[in-house]
């Protein structure tokens, strides 16, 4: 099981200390480091900056949404960091939900998510391939536009530049089940929100063998520490933001993944707090249990038992969110 550094997106500013973090995980021998984006700060610029103050450690998106950019342009900003960091990109995307593709990239959310993102995939494969022109008759990303408001001009065309990789890694972040079968067939891995070392057969119902090479490449927030109650406080915020704050009371994709964990009421409790303004109730709502479950959260000895239940499962890469330089140490020397 390698490790992966997850930096995720910026909340009011850039952190002072990422680059530091994202150079000691590459000097303590992690695989990789991961930018995100929400509706803030984007994974792609922040990424670069990180590439060209490292030399070996690999640059993944976890995740960059979908409804962000074009296709053929997030193979651009792939193909482009791929060159510029001599082949160490992994695209991780993601198609986000309804709240944050129509509130802030005024678009509609597809009624067909399956779809939008299969065809998704698809162009930007046909680009980092550079076999032909790109051509999709499609429902959601055709190539050329044949849409009836168009010119009717459109020409197929490939990337003038060729692409360092073709099979440069692509990695889906899905929760639902329909999603998470489709992610094993047309892309090289899997970015879960919340994983259950313990649970995980029960929770995401995968087959018995994987795709050979398929990754998957949970987030896990670590924090060494003595008081667990405490140091569980960090995850318990980041799940009521993601659970009241990302997403639609009646559509919120987190929530749901809460609730097949076994958390359904207390999802939608958070939900209600955190919908009323009530965000520090929310963030104590979140069962400690639930939190407790999805992270390496305690003194040495308890993290280093915690972490071999994630060795014996199929995670291939863990993505630990950690600020904290001991903590993302104590994790190296621990898994090497």
């Amino acid at each position: 099981m390698r490790l992966g550094l997850a930096l995720g997106y910026w909340g009011r500013g850039p952190s002072p200390d990422r680059l530091d973090l994202a150079r000691e995980a590459e000097r303590l021998g992690y695989d990789s480091v991961w930018t995100a984006e929400a509706w803030g700060s984007d994974a792609f610029t922040a990424l670069t900056w990180i590439a060209a103050h490292t030399s070996r450690i690999k640059l993944g998106t976890a995740v960059a949404q979908m409804a962000a950019r074009a296709p053929t342009t997030t193979a651009m900003h792939a193909l482009t960091l791929d060159h510029l960091s001599g082949g160490r990109v992994m695209l991780g995307l993601g198609l986000s939900g309804p709240q944050v593709v129509e509130g802030w990239y005024g678009r509609p959310f597809p009624r067909s998510p399956l779809t939008a993102t299969r065809e998704y995939v698809d162009v930007v494969r046909q680009v980092l391939r550079r076999e032909a022109p790109v051509r999709l008759d499609g429902r959601h990303h055709s190539h050329p536009y044949t849409g009836s408001d168009g010119t009717g001009l459109g020409k197929p065309l490939k990337p003038i530049t060729h692409p360092l990789r073709a099979d440069l890694p692509i990695l889906l972040g899905a929760e639902g089940p329909k999603n998470i079968a489709q992610t094993l067939t047309i892309a090289d891995g899997w970015l879960p929100l919340y994983w259950s070392p313990e649970r995980w057969s029960e929770v995401y119902a995968l087959p018995e063998r994987l795709p050979e090479g398929f990754l998957v490449a949970p987030m896990v927030r670590a924090q060494l520490c003595d008081d667990v109650t405490a140091g569980l406080l960090p995850v318990k915020a980041m799940l009521g933001f993601y659970i009241g704050g990302m997403g639609h009371a009646a559509r919120n994709f987190h929530a749901d993944l809460m609730g097949r964990m076994g958390y359904e009421k207390e999802a939608r409790r958070v939900q209600e707090l955190f919908a009323a303004g009530r965000r520090e109730e929310a963030v104590l709502a979140v069962p400690d249990a639930f939190a407790d479950e999805i992270s390496l959260v305690g003194p040495r000895q308890r993290i280093a038992e915690r972490l071999d239940t994630w060795r014996r499962g199929p995670v291939t890469d863990l993505l630990v969110t950690s600020p904290d330089p001991a903590t993302l140490r104590l994790l190296a020397e621990l898994n090497a």
